[in-house]
């Protein structure tokens, strides 16, 4: 079940970045991240009740935010550090920021990726110039053989979140943000160890501290809502998530005061709003946005956020880089939830001319086909007649509904296969 929103109170505790040190980020960047453009969208705008821009990291070089904060942390290497070469454990979006940058830099990167990588993200993490080693069933054990290889050769380690030089150069979005949206009010970004909402909650609200900052976690993980109801971080079991760039079992320890400090609330999204929002962004707003990535829009397109209507908020589309295979999934999936892909069982007589007796009163209704399964021995059919399954295109729910009330008139027996 989704969580309810958590408001969250300041503490007192000084914050382990400031404002000067993510002014001083953008000041080392120079020129080297991309600044993303942070479009209004009408669509999304009429859909939520907000007034929605989308903050479009996915469209930087690796295809996501994470190539800020690793160019913080490579661009203020020692000369002996930058000699010794960095290292860092990451299964995505991570590892190619850290290989990209440090190859630029004529820095040697190794990244330590679990044996389950998906192949195609060990192969771009070694085209932007890295070292791939696949280690481990998963990150906890290829960060363990990270952290060995480091202290083995004399790298420096560059974490993905709790690091204060990645989390500043996160920081960096919300500086663009404020030049680039108008009386912006509020800014929805996803969480996973906290690193991106950080930096971001810093710069914005240490410039201007009315406006809301608001985190989105995926419900199979809430590591931070955890760690916050604990007052410290605590592990969480293993679980699936499409939005594997959030699926963080263990809050940051040098973020969570950030996150206690600067964020207004925190509230969660499932696994199916996520699917929709990624298909929203790609039907609508013609933008792929991986399942981390979608998560700040699943919270808005769910009105999770509790913002009054018309309020300037900052959506962060925090990376873009999903699996095809995956994709298709997603796109077939909210096709059936929104009606426009469904799947009957109907049972008719197994005599010449059936089929197309039923294929003409689809037809009628201006229905596409998309698969047909004919059973004779299944299903508890009886002798004589036939049951099949078909798949269909449609154009929503009505439409279906218009079928299934000629189908009922016209005395077929259907159902609807889930």
């Amino acid at each position: 079940m989704t969580s309810p929103p958590v408001a969250l109170s300041s503490p007192a505790a000084a914050p382990i970045i400031t404002l000067d040190d993510v002014l001083a980020a953008r000041e080392r960047f120079d020129h080297a991240i991309y600044t993303s453009p942070c479009t209004h969208s009408q669509t999304l705008s009429r859909t939520t009740g907000l007034d929605i821009f989308l903050k479009l990291e996915n469209l930087q070089m690796t295809g996501s935010f994470k190539e800020r904060g690793a160019l913080n942390r490579i661009a203020t290497l020692t000369v002996d550090e930058a000699a010794n070469g960095v290292i860092a454990a990451s299964a995505g979006n991570h590892a190619q920021g850290v290989a990209y940058h440090a190859t630029q830099r004529g820095i040697r990167s190794v990244i330590v990726m679990p044996l389950t990588t998906p192949l195609v993200k060990v192969t771009a993490t070694r085209n932007f110039g890295a070292e791939v080693i696949l280690h481990g069933a998963n990150y906890d054990e290829a960060c363990t053989e990270a952290t060995r290889l480091c202290h083995a050769q004399g790298m420096t380690f560059i974490h993905p979140f709790d690091d204060a030089l990645v989390i500043a150069g996160q920081g960096t979005i919300g500086l663009e943000l404020l030049e680039q949206i108008e009386n912006l009010e509020a800014v929805v970004v996803p969480i996973g160890g906290g690193g991106l909402i950080g930096g971001i909650g810093c710069a914005i609200k240490e410039i201007k501290p009315a406006i809301r900052v608001i985190g989105v976690q995926t419900a199979r993980l809430p590591s931070m809502l955890q760690a916050l109801s604990e007052h410290h971080p605590v592990t969480l079991d293993p679980a699936t998530t499409i939005a594997d760039g959030i699926a963080v079992r263990r809050a940051g320890d040098l973020t969570l005061p950030l996150v206690a400090r600067y964020v207004d609330e925190i509230v969660t999204v499932e696994e199916d709003e996520i699917a929709f929002a990624i298909l929203t962004l790609l039907e609508r707003e013609k933008t792929l946005a991986e399942g981390a990535g979608a998560a700040a829009l699943a919270a808005c397109l769910q009105h999770r956020t509790g913002l009054p209507a018309g309020t300037h908020t900052a959506v962060l589309v925090c990376g873009g880089n999903i699996d095809v295979t995956l994709l298709s999934r997603i796109i077939e999936r909210g096709l059936v939830q929104d009606g426009r892909l469904i799947r009957l069982r109907i049972h008719l007589l197994d005599k010449p001319g059936a089929l197309l007796e039923l294929t003409q009163l689809i037809a009628g209704h201006r229905i596409n086909i998309v698969d047909t399964v004919h059973n004779r021995a299944y299903y508890g059919v009886n002798l004589g007649d036939t049951s099949i399954d078909i798949t269909l295109e449609t154009r929503g729910r009505d439409q279906v509904e218009e079928l299934l009330a000629a189908l009922t008139a016209a005395h077929y027996r259907h159902s609807r296969v889930l």
